[in-house]
């Protein structure tokens, strides 16, 4: 049997799949033959072509692998990210600021201490969460968190080393901060990841308003970005821009509005993301290192007001076309 966590909601949720695990622990999952409306079933914001078939409004498929879905507690305060621990228990971020952790019975530890102030005002709060691949022997954490500043509001990344008795994190340092700050209390992004050379991913916003959109198209700015670095806050060797005069080193793919999903394909590799759009187009997005996925110029959404976004246009040369995309909200 295997097991997987979803935080939902306030709900800590243990799905099992009542299957029987392959021998590597990957659960094959099967789907019927019998062809599904696509699950957007709202008509679409605009009447924008997509780039190629598949793009948007793929038909959908029903999967044939049982499971069934157990809640185990509703205690949680607006969780907003969740991480593996070694020993399989699971830390939590709530929001407001705390961290918990919760094993897989769903007992919730008490609020750890210790973590710098949260601007928890709109978006913000204590985001993303991730733990040192030598945990099991560092004891370090990193999280993502919105930092209130005196000239605006950031998307700041922190480490830490949890005590022994689980109640406080300690030597807490604050590795980067994503400037510039801004008045604005959305699009902060908050993810964050180990790739497998040991350097960190962190995703950022625009932070929404007009005034700080186009700094996605900005190598100068570290608003709507993907973020590549060192531990210790520093641009990651190998990063793409990391000799290239202007441009900041730890930059690692840009042209983002809002990431709020990072995942590693754990067969190739490949990074994955999944972003905002304002009415519609939604992304998914393969990330390859150096390259521009378009937000201000191209989209394949709209303002909510329902105005046309820049110059409407939804392909441009440079400029990276999502995997897929939504047309309506």
């Amino acid at each position: 049997m295997a097991t997987q966590f979803a935080g939902i909601g306030a709900t800590i949720a243990l799905i099992m799949l009542s299957c029987s695990s392959p021998a590597n622990g990957i659960v094959q999952t099967s789907t019927s033959d019998t062809t599904y409306p696509s699950v957007e079933s709202k008509k679409p914001n605009t009447n924008y072509k997509p780039a190629f078939a598949g793009q948007t409004r793929i038909t959908a498929v029903k999967t044939t692998t049982p499971f069934q879905v157990k809640i185990l507690s509703e205690e949680l305060k607006r969780p907003w990210g969740i991480t593996n621990l070694p020993d399989g228990r699971f830390l939590i971020t709530e929001k407001e600021g705390n961290m918990r952790i919760a094993s897989q019975d769903g007992t919730l530890s008490e609020a750890i201490t210790g973590f710098p102030e949260v601007n928890s005002a709109g978006q913000g709060g204590l985001l993303g969460v991730t733990v040192d691949p030598d945990f099991t022997n560092n004891r370090m954490i990193y999280w993502v968190f919105s930092e209130r500043l005196p000239n605006g509001n950031l998307t700041a990344v922190a480490k830490g080393k949890l005590a022994p008795d689980e109640r406080t994190i300690q030597n807490v340092k604050v590795i980067y901060r994503a400037t510039p700050a801004s008045n604005s209390a959305a699009h902060y992004g908050g993810r964050i990841l180990f790739d497998k050379t040991g350097n960190i991913m962190i995703s950022t916003g625009e932070r929404s308003n007009l005034e700080t959109r186009p700094q996605a198209q900005s190598l100068n700015s570290s608003l709507g970005k993907i973020i590549r670095i060192t531990t210790e806050g520093k641009a990651a060797p190998g990063n793409p821009f990391i000799d290239q005069g202007k441009a900041r080193p730890e930059i690692y793919s840009y042209g983002h509005r809002n990431v709020q999903g990072l995942a590693f394909n754990p067969v190739t590799g490949d990074l994955w993301e999944s972003e905002f759009g304002p009415r519609g187009g939604d992304e998914i997005n393969l990330i390859r290192p150096g390259k521009n996925y378009g937000w201000p110029i191209i989209t394949y959404s709209v303002e909510y007001n329902g105005k046309t976004i820049g110059d409407g246009i939804q392909q441009k040369e440079g400029m990276e076309q999502p995997v897929y995309h939504r047309f309506s909200r």
